[in-house]
């Protein structure tokens, strides 16, 4: 198989990260369904809410430091400079702390505003000024994670993740057990604490040379970081902006039960297709930087990069078309049976963000900050625009039904930006896989939307087998027949007749 190798390395980041992922996610499961148990819808929202907030003023404190500072690492392992390696570090964590630390103070001054303009009440002012540890433990996590990001350890990286949410998880249960709601806070800072601390062990695994420098000298070397990070600043902001208005606006026309409802859609459909979004920013990105200046190269991984997002996330999210209300059983209650029909247009709009993400990809590895910061700031408004008026029309279920609408005006948009930077174009390859998943994919929502629940599951059970084959099928191809996968799948007879292609031709 040609281009076995660069097939590999993505399939090998995408399992490690999408094992870390799975295994969050069945952790999740646990959490979120103590959560619904023990807090119920409005607990459930009251949760997602107090995030949005954390999320809002963290994105502005951690000035995309994390983001931007994976480059620069990446980039100085590249070129085998362990001195500068070490300033860059040194002066990371002392942003870190700097900007976490004012991150914290503001959020506690503006408390009071913010509960007001939430809640439309002044009593949940404490909770919100005790949040603000969030964003000084989060800050410093950041800080610890782009140097293991940067310095590709990805096996490191999924560990670090699945243990400090392991933690976060029993905390956040015994908390809820004991507290009820007044233990949702808590937990959120216990959380947050408990990945900082596994951060911390992970990353003094790393050897950084010592450096002794000045605070001026570590402004000096931030300032790159700092002028590419404010782009990734800016586009998290713009995110969290459109997460608390859409909060803010279901809980203002609606109630804190439908934020609660439309808050446990939106969570499920992350957790489906995060493992293979997780991986593009562990390990796709830092290996897109490092041939940012080849624009046939840089084409050839887009490409590739989307024919494995493709075939690892459709199964997934075909089956969550499918079972939609099974899922909101499984990880929470009957009350949330409403969100089933969220999920299922969130869903959609989740296979638009695996095709657009590897596009998107281009324009960081270029480091054009600015062509990032318009381009998520037309996408972002547009967003907002959408949940407004799809609100306003077909209540919170149009939230959802915004989502899809809004990646697929992405693809177009990020595909037209990318064809004019590197000359991009999909491969055969990818429009083939179009061609095929596109009516499977539309027939299964079609079927499970306006069929009945039996049926459209009976439905989902044959196409999703059948669909999870050919991925398989195409996975194995890509990996080539040297690789371990593809000897193991050899030496079972029956098994090799189903999943291995017989054409050679690609």
């Amino acid at each position: 198989m040609k281009d076995s190798k660069n097939y590999s390395q993505i399939i090998k980041s995408s399992s490690m990260i999408g094992g870390a992922q799975g295994l969050n996610m069945l952790i999740g499961m646990v959490r979120v369904k103590f959560v619904a148990i023990l807090l119920g819808p409005i607990g459930v929202g009251l949760v997602a809410t107090y995030q949005s907030i954390v999320q809002l003023v963290g994105t502005v404190a951690g000035l995309g430091l994390q983001s931007s500072a994976v480059r620069d690492i990446a980039q100085t392992v590249g070129k085998d400079d362990k001195e500068h390696l070490g300033r860059i570090v040194l002066s990371l964590r002392r942003m870190c702390w700097l900007t976490g630390g004012t991150g914290a103070v503001t959020l506690a001054l503006l408390s009071p505003i913010l509960s007001q303009v939430t809640f439309d009440s002044p009593e949940f002012s404490n909770n919100i000024a005790l949040l603000g540890l969030t964003i000084l433990f989060t800050n410093l996590k950041g800080g610890q994670m782009a140097l293991i990001q940067g310095m590709r350890r990805i096996s490191d990286l999924a560990k670090l993740n699945v243990i400090g949410v392991v933690i976060g998880t029993i905390l956040s249960i015994v908390l809820y057990w004991f507290y009820g709601m007044d233990g949702i806070v808590p937990a959120i800072v216990l959380l947050s604490l408990s990945e900082l601390c596994v951060s911390w062990l992970f990353a003094r695994k790393v050897s950084v040379p010592k450096v002794s420098m000045t605070w001026v000298e570590s402004f000096q070397v931030s300032g790159g970081m700092i002028k590419m990070g404010l782009a990734f600043m800016w586009n998290g902001l713009l995110i969290a902006i459109v997460a608390y208005c859409t909060r803010t606006l279901i809980a203002q026309e609606v109630d804190l039960l439908a934020v609660g409802i439309f808050s446990a859609a939106f969570a499920l459909s992350g957790l489906i297709v995060n493992f293979v979004l997780g991986a593009m920013g562990a390990d796709y990105y830092p290996s897109l930087t490092a041939i940012k200046d080849d624009h046939k190269k840089m084409t050839v991984l887009v490409n590739q990069q989307t024919e494995v997002g493709i075939l690892l996330a459709i199964p997934g999210l075909l089956a969550t078309i499918s079972f939609a209300p099974w899922v909101i059983n499984l990880f929470y209650t009957a009350e949330f049976i409403q969100s089933s029909e969220l999920l299922r247009w969130f869903a959609l709009g989740c296979i638009g963000r695996v095709i657009s993400w590897p596009l998107g990809f281009i324009i960081l590895a270029k480091g054009l900050s600015r062509l990032f910061v318009i381009t998520e700031t037309i996408i972002n408004i547009t967003h907002l625009v959408l949940i407004i008026t799809m609100l306003d029309y077909f209540g919170i279920k149009g939230v959802a039904i915004a989502y899809p609408i809004l990646y697929l005006i992405h693809i177009f948009m990020m595909l037209g930006v990318s064809k004019y930077l590197i000359g991009f174009s999909w491969s055969k390859e990818v429009w083939r896989m179009f061609g095929i998943f596109t009516p499977i994919v539309l027939g299964v929502f079609c079927s499970a939307m306006f069929l009945s629940i039996f049926t459209s599951s009976v439905i989902g059970v044959v196409v999703t087998i059948v669909v999870s084959t050919i991925c398989f099928q195409n996975v194995l191809y890509r990996l080539g027949s040297e690789h371990k996968i593809h000897r193991v799948v050899n030496s079972a007879p029956l098994i090799k007749h189903i999943l291995v292609r017989k054409n050679n031709k690609h």
